[in-house]
């Protein structure tokens, strides 16, 4: 389900009240495939609750350039709220997601392993309240890079 921005703090704080693990992940997810259905439902399986973070349009051209993403905003979260993994989806249009992750308070912080601990955005702030951070291992061979690659 699509959540507006200004909701999320208030989402959560319900979903803690019901002492639910909210486990947060953000990214682009332009072209879905198969490393992104198995990333979302290993970050899935380490809570109650798992929250998306998707980069809007705007934000995904200043890191990816004019060309993307390929799939605009309103279709990436369709297909994201789609999945059974995902319980809510949120846009945001800042390059990275640290102020969202404030508004979320996740229990889990969940990045792809190609992230160093100190790259993630929100790392800090999540351990500084008792919530972990992960690093799940992504599917090898398997990236939107690499999709647009064999297409061109």
């Amino acid at each position: 389900m699509l959540v507006a921005r200004k909701n999320i703090t208030h989402l959560a704080e319900g979903l803690r009240s019901r002492k639910l693990k909210i486990v947060f992940t953000n990214g682009v997810f332009d072209i879905l495939h198969r490393g992104h259905i198995e990333y979302l439902a290993k970050a899935k399986a380490l809570g109650d609750v798992l929250i998306v973070g998707l980069n809007s349009d705007a934000s995904v051209r200043r890191l990816k350039g004019k060309t993307r993403p390929i799939q605009n905003q309103r279709d990436r979260a369709a297909i994201l709220s789609a999945l059974r993994s995902v319980d809510f989806v949120v846009m945001f249009g800042e390059d990275r997601p640290d102020r969202l992750i404030e508004q979320v308070k996740p229990d889990v912080l969940v990045k792809g392993a190609d992230y160093k601990l100190s790259e993630i955005a929100g790392a800090g702030f999540v351990r500084s309240y008792g919530g972990r951070v992960r690093r799940l291992r992504l599917l090898p061979g398997r990236s939107t890079s690499r999709l647009l690659k064999k297409l061109r």
